[in-house]
């Protein structure tokens, strides 16, 4: 077959892909809470590609996925009409007929301990400028299937989600364990800036951006805080990002013609369900369903870890993580939240803007 002939039938197979999920495409960026298995190649610290990690997912397979189960990425691709997140972009890049294949229905680019900043990582990750240059990959082989204007077309009505900052904030914060300087808080700012500025360059025009959660309030730092109570300071920082991405955002869409996002408040989401959590959702706030030691914060989600049984009554899977049902909650209430949790217009909305 000429290489022609093949690229059509490739741009054509693909394009069934996409068509069957009723939806646009979904292009993941971030850290290890939307992570689909990026780091198990690596020579990494953080991975999820053991026992128990995965018990609740579809064959009880550990993904990679730092849940035990499906994570937010699943969710938001499920709102798109897709079965799960797409495939992380390791797993398909040295797959030529596989990457062209997967590529119009999107790719995960999301690697556990990934910052905003380059010199933000633990180990062996893909950071976000890397995940960047990862994208501009997939971008070319877009132009190479379908021509540059339908490419164009295609990348302007797909979503981009990111869900970036907080090991930027973790490694700060255990480097100098003092409040968020307005210093520190511009330079993740500008980063952003920096990132999202590049990905438009590409075509990127949905942004759906996740903000930092409250951090301090996590199974690890209620473990390391004398009164088992949240971190104030780490919690701070969360805030005193949101509140600096925030303007970034309505500013950028103003000078970046045909950008439009939809910012989830994830600092405001989760505080709001710890202090008034639904009967019918996890009730166990505080502890860890994996781990062990004080709140199940201070041993790792490993062969030798206290598992809970009832594991959709518990907010937090391991000593950082939500559980599979805490990230449906989220990207529940990302997607069709009220302007307490998410501005200027939910995911949803985001979504069906055409």
């Amino acid at each position: 077959m000429s290489s022609l002939l093949l690229i059509l039938a490739l741009s054509l197979s693909a394009l069934t892909l996409s068509n069957a999920a009723g939806g646009p495409a979904l292009f993941i960026f971030g850290d290890s809470i939307t992570d689909v298995g990026t780091n198990n190649g690596l020579d990494s610290m953080f991975k999820a590609d053991h026992p128990p990690y995965g018990i609740d997912f579809p064959g009880n397979v550990s993904t990679g996925r730092f849940s035990n189960g499906f994570n937010p990425a699943d969710f938001l691709a499920q709102k798109l009409g897709f079965e799960k997140s797409p495939p992380p972009f390791l797993a398909i890049a040295n797959q030529s007929v596989s990457l062209k294949q997967q590529i119009v229905s999107g790719v995960n680019f999301a690697s556990g301990g990934a910052g905003l900043l380059d010199d933000t990582k633990f180990g062996s990750v893909v950071t976000l400028s890397q995940q960047i240059q990862q994208f501009q990959t997939v971008r070319a082989n877009l132009t190479q299937l379908l021509g540059e204007a339908e490419a164009e077309s295609f990348m302007n009505k797909s979503i981009v989600a990111i869900s970036a900052g907080s090991t930027d904030i973790a490694v700060e914060f255990v480097r100098t364990r003092a409040p968020p300087t307005p210093e520190f808080i511009t330079s993740l700012r500008d980063a952003y800036e920096s990132h999202l500025k590049t990905l438009y360059s590409l075509g990127a025009r949905k942004f759906g951006i996740a903000s930092v959660p409250a951090i301090g309030c996590v199974p690890f730092m209620r473990a390391a805080n004398d009164t088992g109570g949240c971190s104030e300071v780490l919690n701070d920082y969360s805030q005193s990002f949101y509140s600096a991405i925030d303007p970034m955002l309505q500013n950028l869409s103003t000078e970046l013609v045909g950008m439009k996002y939809s910012l989830g408040n994830a600092y405001q989401m989760m505080m709001s369900y710890l202090n008034k959590p639904s009967p019918s959702g996890p009730t166990e706030l505080q502890t860890a369903c994996c781990g062990g030691g004080k709140f199940n914060g201070q041993q790792p989600c490993d062969g030798n870890a206290t598992v809970c049984e009832d594991r959709d009554k518990y907010v937090f899977w391991d000593l950082f993580h939500p559980t599979r049902a805490t990230a449906a909650l989220a990207i529940e209430a990302f997607y069709s939240g009220t302007s307490e949790f998410v501005t200027p217009i939910n995911l949803q909305q985001l979504i069906e803007d055409n």
